[in-house]
């Protein structure tokens, strides 16, 4: 699965669009995770966020609450892309 553009837009809770850089897909523990930057506002925190249905064209997000599983999907992230970009601890 690879995006078709490198931006994807949501819809918050407040029903605004907001604009993400789409970073990588990861799976962890037999489930898919998409790692998006947003484009406005962000300090250079990540939101992950769980693929949980739809298709290609219209993908389905579900914010991660776990810490734990955010915290491990992150550090898969940054181990696959630790030559490409620099993370602060």
């Amino acid at each position: 699965m690879v995006p078709m553009e490198d931006f994807v837009t949501l819809t918050d809770e407040n029903g605004n669009d907001v604009e993400f850089e789409f970073l990588d897909y990861v799976k962890y523990k037999n489930e898919e995770y998409v790692v998006l930057l947003p484009t406005e506002d962000c300090n250079g925190e990540v939101l992950i966020m769980k693929l949980t249905g739809g298709d290609v064209n219209d993908e389905e997000y579900e914010v991660v609450v776990d810490q734990k599983v955010a915290d491990a999907v992150f550090e898969t992230f940054k181990e696959k892309f630790r030559d490409e970009y620099v993370f602060e601890d």
